[in-house]
């Protein structure tokens, strides 16, 4: 259902990149990111979140959430179909992009 389909990460009303997904495996899905114009002025927050997760030993998670907010204060995350979602967490890193998302907004976020 989801390989095949192109989702768009937009700023504003801007698309800022494109996830082309390639694979699923609920509640992930995974695929190739495509930046466009835009989101060189993003990438920090995605670059520093995925420091924060790779690090050894435990996460910090109020730092985590504070870079993740700033995320998903800028962006917003649409379907292939034109329909944004409520909410989401997308990682990003190089080419690859792996995200969840949600109608309704999420009780909790597992990172």
């Amino acid at each position: 259902m989801w390989p095949g389909q192109v989702w768009q990460l937009v700023r504003g009303e801007i698309p800022i990149g494109e996830i082309h997904v390639t694979d699923a495996d609920f509640p992930w899905l995974t695929g190739r990111f495509v930046a466009r114009d835009g989101f060189q002025h993003v990438r920090h927050l995605f670059e520093e979140e995925l420091t924060l997760m790779d690090r050894e030993g435990e996460l910090d998670i109020e730092t985590w959430e504070s870079i993740y907010q700033q995320i998903t204060d800028t962006l917003a995350l649409v379907k292939a179909d034109g329909t944004p979602v409520a909410e989401f967490l997308l990682h990003i890193k190089d080419g690859d992009a792996w995200f969840r998302w949600s109608d309704e907004p999420f009780d909790g976020v597992n990172a």
